[in-house]
């Protein structure tokens, strides 16, 4: 029989196993194929008390996603607003936090669920758009729009454009999956070489 935790350490233990063993079978099975009652098993309790935190398959989906990619966006978001850095440097900042966060495992993996499954349930694309991109985008223009108006940048291109930001994270994403074993791919080395390249168009210099 469920039981209901005594204590909030209790619970966000029992969340954070359930979160984790989900996460390990959306990621082995996929989200269609994977079972709430194997995840209970496999995070050791009853079927019914995952019903006590989560209200369904998505609805636990999205905790995953809130707590291996929204807290730490979250965390960006407030060290960048709380920055006097010029925009550029904002932006090598916004750089190094993706670079970091796609060489996480569990963060990869979330990408990889949503890669895979989005198109097939419109619902997990839906939400990690709202959630993720959506904040990540308006973040971007932010700083490009700090950058235009002390006249350090001169083009508005990633304001119009901000996905090319972040596109390198989907090129590492994919790449871990199909490529790595071939050839291993420095992430960090390559989205820093990605900013400076922007910085160039950005800034209207040549070198």
């Amino acid at each position: 029989m469920a039981r209901q935790a005594r204590t909030p350490t209790e619970r966000e233990e029992r969340m954070r196993a359930i979160r984790a063993a989900a996460l390990d079978l959306f990621a082995q099975k996929g989200f269609s194929a994977a079972r709430l009652e194997d995840v209970a098993a496999a995070a050791g309790v009853a079927k019914g008390t995952i019903y006590l935190y989560f209200s369904s398959k998505q609805d636990l989906l999205e905790a995953i996603v809130a707590n291996t990619i929204g807290a730490t966006l979250t965390k960006v978001e407030q060290a960048l607003a709380a920055s006097p850095a010029p925009a550029a440097e904002l932006l090598r900042l916004l750089g190094r936090a993706i670079a970091m966060g796609i060489q996480d495992p569990d963060r990869r993996r979330v990408l990889h669920l949503v890669l895979s499954e989005g198109a097939r349930f419109p619902a997990i694309a839906d939400f990690y758009h709202r959630e993720i991109i959506s904040r990540g985008l308006r973040l971007i223009r932010a700083i490009i729009a700090k950058g235009l108006a002390s006249g350090e940048f001169v083009s508005d291109e990633l304001a119009r454009f901000p996905q090319l930001v972040i596109a390198p994270a989907l090129v590492a994403a994919i790449w871990s999956v199909v490529f790595a074993r071939i050839e291993t791919l420095d992430v960090q080395a390559m989205m820093e070489a990605h900013v400076e390249l922007l910085l160039r168009a950005l800034t209207g210099r040549s070198e």
